[in-house]
């Protein structure tokens, strides 16, 4: 059974007045890089969702993780680049589900819960759209928390999300499924690997194309899930 893409309905907000926002040095940096980065302009041209499509097709093409038939989970969706690739590779007999607190465009075939995963709202969702007890294949997890410029601040909100992606995954994982995860390396960082490669089969570390070089951004992937239940 599938669920109908969620909206949210539009409610105004008065705006206070205030001065102009000027760019600093290093946000227009970012603008120019962004702009001129290769990826964006070849999401644009091909009208794709984000550049972070071509992450995860490199990674499939390299680790083949996505096959038709299968059920796919994304977290933290929007704006749906994940998503809009793994719906093309499941196929009419597979499924992906997009949860994400953030409303997204609907996607022809993926079904969109637009709620916090981490609460019951969007779990009793997907049971519904799942239909049965016998969990997903493969949870795909894209998500990074705003930067605020604080290293240490900025390090942990991202562990805490890599963290909560994991815990999802021992409620809905099926035995041997599979993981794969945005993470930062930082403090942390080895004892999130350590707890992935206790529950699964195999870990291994990937950085895609897509990834800017100087970013400390990279990707976990955990193949052959072992469900301890409790």
């Amino acid at each position: 059974m599938f669920l109908p893409a969620t909206t949210t309905p539009y409610s105004p907000v008065m705006k206070k007045k205030t001065r102009p926002k000027f760019r600093t040095a290093s946000s227009q940096r970012w603008i120019d890089e962004h702009e001129n980065d290769e990826f964006v302009q070849l999401s644009r041209k091909l009208g794709y969702r984000s550049r972070a499509r071509f992450k995860l097709e490199e990674i499939d093409g390299k680790d083949s993780l996505i096959r038709p038939g299968m059920r796919v989970v994304d977290l933290g969706a929007a704006p749906g680049g994940w998503s809009e690739y793994a719906v093309e590779k499941v196929g009419r007999r597979g499924a992906v589900i997009a949860l994400d607190i953030l409303p997204m465009k609907p996607i022809p075939g993926v079904v969109d819960i637009e709620a916090d995963f981490t609460e019951n709202e969007s779990l009793l969702a997907l049971k519904e759209v799942l239909g049965d007890d016998s969990g997903v294949d493969l949870v795909l997890s894209d998500m990074a928390p705003n930067i605020s410029g604080v290293s240490v601040s900025d390090q942990a909100r991202s562990m805490y999300l890599a963290e909560l992606a994991l815990d999802f995954c021992n409620q809905h994982l099926r035995p041997g499924g599979v993981f794969l995860a945005k993470v930062f390396q930082g403090t942390g960082f080895d004892q999130y690997l350590a707890e992935l490669k206790q529950q699964f089969d195999s870990v291994v570390s990937r950085k895609p194309k897509a990834s800017r070089a100087r970013s400390r951004e990279m990707y976990l992937l955990a193949k052959g899930y072992r469900r301890t239940d409790t």
